[in-house]
């Protein structure tokens, strides 16, 4: 139990895979601009990471056994495509409004490398299938996490009257992620000092 919550944490908190690995930046830049689009579309992604490591860890077993554990990445985005058509089906058919505000972004969950890269990263990690799923979930809450903070600071940015003409709009949102990203490296050593 200790070693998922260590497992956890660091995915969430020191290793986030927008903030620090730079994975999903698309829609992390892309979806942020309202708290409640970037909630769902970060709900959406937890959903597709567990799922995607749930179907792909055991998978990869039976590449590996056959041999043909190169064809990891096509098989990958095989799998993470058919969730993601999953998703979007069920999102456009229960909730409608949602669906209508995450708009060409959600299909871009198939290219997000966060997803791709969670289900790598499990793999090469040598994580157990439930160390695994632990993983999976954590990087979504992280990427929920960071998703739902930079939404928020930028519905504050657009109210603000203090910006400059020439930083407003993709600058001064490029500036506010690497803030945000620097101020998540703070929590490095969090986890070595919890755990040892």
């Amino acid at each position: 139990m200790k070693e998922i919550l260590a497992i956890m944490l660091m995915v969430i908190l020191t290793n986030n895979f927008v903030l620090s690995k730079f994975l999903g930046i698309c829609p992390f830049l892309g979806v942020s601009k309202k708290t409640d689009s970037a909630v769902g579309m970060g709900a959406a992604v937890i959903f597709v990471m567990v799922l995607a490591t749930a179907a792909t860890w055991p998978l990869q077993q039976i590449l590996n056994s056959h041999g043909i554990g190169y064809l990891q990445t096509i098989v990958f985005i095989l799998v993470i495509a058919a969730l993601v058509q999953l998703v979007e089906m069920t999102l456009k058919k229960f909730m409608p409004p949602l669906y209508k505000s995450l708009g060409v972004y959600l299909p871009l969950i198939t290219t997000n490398c966060a997803v791709l890269g969670v289900c790598i990263l499990n793999i090469d990690e040598g994580y157990t299938y439930i160390q695994a799923l632990f993983c999976s979930l954590g990087a979504g809450i992280g990427f929920l996490l960071a998703m739902w903070l930079f939404a928020g600071l930028r519905e504050k940015m657009e109210n603000s009257k203090g910006i400059p003409a020439c930083f407003q709009g993709i600058p001064i949102t490029l500036i506010a992620a690497a803030i945000l990203s620097m101020a998540f490296m703070g929590f490095s050593g969090v986890v070595d000092g919890i755990f040892g």
